[in-house]
């Protein structure tokens, strides 16, 4: 790991300093790369996948671990937009003259190194590769272990790629090892390692967080909220409130948990039940929304159960849901800020001042109005791609894409003023 780390460091200094052509050259080769390599990434993936099988690893773990065409395009698009955003190192903001008559600003820097440890999904490789270029850092990367030859294959094309546009290889190394010591390491090289990026399971997340020697921006689950106001269109909740839970289970920005409003919640949640019902979710409800859902005349094969004190903090990465019917906004907002996970919470209303409040109040990193929480990512941000989802609230908080690999440093512009 040592030796990792020194190339690293050596490499980010030369990342630094690559022009913004030069970076966005290797992105585009990179973005050709996945493209032409898809059938061979495919292939690679299914080596993993299959092990993964014979391992009985989670139907959760194995989602995440999967390669498609699709998602081999996604990366690709991924690293096109990246290439098309402005360059923001090197850029001065805020400078303004002092009464000395030196102007002082702030100049947007990358951190350096960053390690990246993470599970399951190969296509963080790609992202992780593609902010470290774009933002000129350098990366140490450790996958897991069920994912090695997906992410071998992925980082020997991210590699040819900064050869073909004269940056160090070095600049992205994947770590080859699958021995678990490997993590002790890369966390504790602080003369090598800026930061450290984990993303994966709770476990993971937590034994980073304690045993790290460097800075650790993390999140440690996702228990995303949905609040069903009382003046929401009832047509547009039920698609966004099947959206955010039903459109893929194993995404962090998934709806775990519902809150409904009682003045809506006869009307709408018997209509969302049957949805929900109808794709196998289980519900984990309050009394009240039990009550309503033993009003439901007709419905057949509904799996509800009356949810504990745990089931409002769970992350289900599953086809479960807790559902729990409120007083009304206050009480959305109070149980929110109680159980989430502060990552992505919503509301759907029709009434501007509620909406204005929700957003003011909820103490999230992503807070929205009358949208699914499965937008809760950097590539639906624009962000051209994002390393991870931060819930700290220092330096990086939500979708952590470019500035979140960047720091800031002042500059100071004189004219031989000197201090009296």
């Amino acid at each position: 790991m040592q030796l990792h780390g020194a190339n690293a460091r050596r490499a980010s200094a030369l990342m630094a300093k690559a022009g913004a052509a030069q970076k966005n050259r290797a992105l585009l080769a990179l973005a050709s790369k996945l493209r032409s390599n898809a059938t061979a990434l495919i292939d690679a993936n299914q080596e993993d996948c299959s092990q993964a099988q014979a391992a009985q690893i989670s139907a959760v773990l194995l989602d995440r671990l999967r390669l498609t065409e699709k998602i081999i395009e996604t990366c690709a698009l991924g690293c096109e937009q990246l290439a098309s955003m402005p360059e923001i190192i090197g850029e001065i903001s805020g400078l303004k003259e002092q009464p000395s008559g030196i102007r002082v600003g702030q100049m947007r820097v990358p951190i350096g190194v960053f390690g990246m440890i993470y599970e399951s999904r190969p296509n963080v490789t790609i992202e992780a590769a593609t902010l470290s270029i774009k933002s000129g850092n350098a990366c140490i990367l450790r996958g897991g272990s069920e994912a090695i030859h997906s992410n071998l294959a992925l980082a020997s094309l991210v590699r040819e790629a900064l050869v073909e546009a004269s940056l160090p290889e070095d600049g992205v190394q994947l770590i080859a090892s699958v021995d678990r010591e490997a993590v002790g390491h890369l966390i504790a090289m602080p003369e090598f390692v800026d930061v450290i990026i984990p993303r994966g399971g709770k476990g993971l997340i937590e034994r980073i967080s304690a045993e790290a020697k460097v800075p650790v921006i993390k999140h440690l689950d996702g228990n995303c909220h949905t609040y069903v106001d009382s003046t929401c269109d009832v047509e547009s909740a039920l698609r966004i409130c099947d959206n955010a839970k039903t459109q893929k289970y194993s995404p962090c920005n998934a709806m775990e948990s519902l809150l409904v409003a009682k003045d809506v919640a006869a009307k709408f949640l018997p209509q969302l039940i049957e949805i929900y019902t109808r794709k196998g979710v289980e519900i984990r409800g309050c009394a009240q929304t039990l009550e309503i859902i033993a009003s439901i005349t007709g419905l057949a094969g509904v799996n509800a159960k009356l949810a504990t004190e745990q089931d409002w903090y769970e992350e289900y990465l599953a086809p479960i849901i807790s559902v729990k019917v409120v007083a009304g906004l206050d009480e959305a907002i109070a149980h929110i800020n109680k159980y989430s996970s502060h990552h992505t919470d919503a509301i759907l209303t029709e009434t501007y001042s509620n909406a204005e409040q929700f957003l003011r109040e909820v103490d999230s990193a992503s807070v929205m109005v009358n949208t699914s929480t499965r937008f809760a990512d950097g590539f639906e941000y624009g962000l051209g791609a994002e390393i991870g989802i931060s819930t700290d609230k220092f330096h990086a908080r939500g979708p952590v894409g470019l500035e979140g690999l960047t720091s800031l440093k002042y500059v100071v512009l004189g004219h031989g003023e000197i201090r009296s």
